[in-house]
C-alpha cells in the first residue's frame, strides 16, 4: 500500500520517467500486440508490407506519367512518402486509444501512463521496420546514392520520436476524456494526407500555395525522406519542426502534469 501511495504522489517528471525507463515492459507489450493481431497468419505483418508494395508499384508509373516526372526520380519520393505517412498515421490514430486499450492494466494496479504511450510508438516502429524494406529495391532500381547526408536521418528520427511521444500523451489524455476527439483526429489525418507531399512533388506547387509546406507533417516528411534520397532537407523544415517540437512539449507537459492522475477515473 505504501508503494502505491508513493507512486501516486510522485512528481510529474518522476512519474514520466518511471514509465519511460521500463523498456522491457512497453517493448514486450508492443511485441505481443503484433503477435496477437496476426496470430494464425502465415506471413503476419508482412501482408501489410506486400499490399503496400503492390500499391507503390502500381501508383508509381501512373502518378509519374500524370505529373510528367521522370519515374526514377518520382518512384523513391512516392515510396518513402507512403511508408513514412503510414508511420505518422498509425502512430497518431493509435495514440487516440493508447489509454483506452490499456484500461485492464490501469484499472487493476498502478502503471505510469507514459508506459502505454511508448507501447504505441514501439508497435508503430515494429510495423515501420517491415515497411521500410520496400524502399531497398526501389532505391537500387532508381540508382539512389547515399552519402554523409543520410546521417541526417538520425536527428530527424529523434524529432519524430519526441513529437510522437508528446502527441501520444496529449491525444491519449484528451481522447480518454472526450471520446469524440478520436473521430475528429482520424478525419483530419485523412485530409492532411492530401495536403502533405506524399503523392505529389513540393516543387510542383505554385508560389501562392507554398504555405502548405509549413504543415508540420510536410516538414517532418521532408526531414525524414530527403536524406534517404541522397539530399539535404530545407532549412525551413528544420526550424519549423524545432518550433513545433517545443510547442508539443509544452502542451504535453501541461496535460500530463495536470491530468495524468485522472485518466484511470475517465476509463
Amino acid at each position: 500500500m505504501k508503494q502505491i501511495q508513493s507512486n501516486l504522489h510522485r512528481s510529474a517528471w518522476g512519474d514520466w520517467w518511471e514509465g519511460t525507463r521500463r523498456v522491457d515492459i512497453w517493448w514486450t507489450l508492443a511485441w505481443f500486440d503484433i503477435v496477437l493481431r496476426y496470430r494464425r497468419s502465415a506471413l503476419g505483418p508482412l501482408w501489410l508490407t506486400l499490399s503496400m508494395g503492390a500499391m507503390i508499384g502500381g501508383m508509381g508509373p501512373l502518378y509519374s506519367s500524370l505529373f510528367g516526372t521522370e519515374l526514377s526520380k518520382f518512384f523513391p519520393h512516392l515510396a518513402l512518402g507512403i511508408i513514412f505517412w503510414t508511420l505518422f498515421s498509425v502512430t497518431v490514430t493509435d495514440s487516440n486509444e493508447a489509454f483506452n486499450n490499456a484500461s485492464n492494466y490501469l484499472k487493476q494496479g498502478y502503471f505510469p501512463i507514459s508506459l502505454f504511450v511508448w507501447r504505441t510508438i514501439a508497435r508503430s516502429l515494429m510495423q515501420f521496420a517491415h515497411h521500410i524494406i520496400i524502399y531497398v529495391p526501389v532505391a537500387i532500381w532508381a540508382g539512389v546514392s547515399l552519402g554523409w547526408q543520410s546521417l541526417l536521418i538520425i536527428p530527424a528520427f529523434a524529432l519524430f520520436i519526441i513529437n510522437a511521444h508528446c502527441v501520444g500523451i496529449a491525444l491519449g489524455i484528451l481522447c480518454t476524456r472526450f471520446r469524440d476527439i478520436a473521430q475528429i483526429v482520424t478525419s483530419v489525418m485523412q485530409m492532411l494526407m492530401f495536403l502533405t507531399p506524399v503523392f505529389w512533388l513540393p516543387e510542383s506547387l505554385p508560389d501562392r500555395a507554398k504555405y502548405m509546406l509549413w504543415n508540420p507533417f510536410a516538414q517532418l516528411l521532408d526531414l525524414l525522406r530527403t536524406p534517404l534520397m541522397g539530399g539535404i532537407a530545407h532549412e525551413h523544415s528544420w526550424f519549423g519542426m524545432l518550433g513545433w517540437t517545443a510547442a508539443n512539449i509544452v502542451v504535453a507537459a501541461f496535460l500530463f502534469r495536470r491530468y495524468r492522475r485522472r485518466v484511470t477515473f475517465w476509463l
